[in-house]
């Protein structure tokens, strides 16, 4: 149902998208640049508008061949507007559906959206790390990790996205403090995720990337505040970076990363954990809440005991 409501959806904002386009110039020098609308109307009116009204109807063909020609659409807009600047805001109209319909194809094909995947394949699998390595090796793992993705998720894809957001045309003005105001909450937040890196790899056995999970459950340092330290920390990284760059496309996309976690990452780490360390997880959940810190750190009773002196009871010390 919900796949096909958006395909309704879709298919009335795209009408009244080109009926914009036709009345209003600044609409379509925006979206479209100097690309003749007509000749873009005849293929995407039927493809992407119709398409997606009989997908709304229960057409399942019609729900495919309107995913696919909107990322067609996305990605032929994407290359104008990098060579031509133009049609920057057609390119991110159409990258957020193009998003969407996939989205809506996966509920009307599958029934639901298959984030399992993420647990079961890919360097993002699930899997406890090797627990008859040394604490130093999980420390030195948790450092390399550390720059490989803070140098990917907070370098190397916001300069890419401040560079696209200057050359289609879609900079913002920012106040003069943004970028102070961006260095100081990035140094706070860095100093919060290598903390919660710290407290992962030396007590719980492991490392954060999902590929080798702790083998303890970790309640300890931030974790006595906060479950999830390093996502809160990672989410106002990103949006720091947006501050420090001026960029408004790079705070987006640290809000896009923080629902995709929370959404999707979340659920499956927490099943996860609890499927590993039972009550003694389910405790710790029922005390500690996600995204609020607590204002005094969770005691160890709230917990209960452990039968494995290496286990949680340790941890909280």
């Amino acid at each position: 149902m919900w796949g096909r409501l958006y395909f309704a959806a879709q298919a009335i904002a795209g009408g009244a998208w080109w009926a914009a386009v036709f009345l209003s110039p600044s609409v379509r020098e925006a979206t479209l640049g100097r690309l003749d609308p007509v000749i873009v109307a005849v293929f995407d009116i039927p493809l992407f508008v119709c398409a997606s009204a009989a997908a709304a109807l229960g057409s399942r063909v019609a729900a495919i061949v309107s995913t696919c020609w909107t990322f067609i659409v996305t990605g032929g807009l994407a290359v104008y507007a990098m060579v031509t600047t133009e049609a920057g805001w057609g390119v991110l109209l159409m990258a957020a559906a193009a998003g969407g319909s996939a989205i809506a194809l996966c509920l009307i094909l599958l029934g639901r959206v298959p984030t399992e995947w993420i647990v079961s394949r890919g360097p993002f699998a699930f899997r406890p790390a090797d627990a008859r390595a040394a604490a130093s090796a999980h420390l030195t793992a948790t450092a390399v990790e550390i720059l490989i993705f803070w140098g990917l998720f907070l370098g190397a894809i916001p300069v890419v996205l401040t560079f696209v957001e200057q050359r289609w045309g879609l900079t913002m003005p920012f106040p003069p403090i943004a970028g102070p105001t961006g260095v100081a909450v990035f140094l706070l937040a860095s100093a919060l995720g290598l903390w919660s890196a710290a407290a992962m790899s030396t007590r719980g056995g492991g490392t954060p990337l999902p590929a080798a999970m702790p083998n303890r459950l970790v309640v300890a340092g931030p974790y006595r505040f906060v479950r999830n330290p390093m996502a809160i920390a990672g989410i106002v990284q990103g949006l720091a970076v947006g501050l420090l760059l001026s960029s408004w496309l790079v705070i987006a996309y640290a809000i896009a990363g923080s629902l995709v976690w929370n959404y999707v990452v979340r659920p499956l780490e927490e099943s996860d954990l609890a499927a590993r360390f039972g009550d003694d997880y389910r405790r710790y959940r029922m005390s500690v809440r996600c995204w609020w810190p607590r204002v005094r750190p969770i005691p160890a009773r709230e917990i209960g005991e452990v039968h494995d002196t290496d286990d949680v009871g340790t941890l909280m010390r």
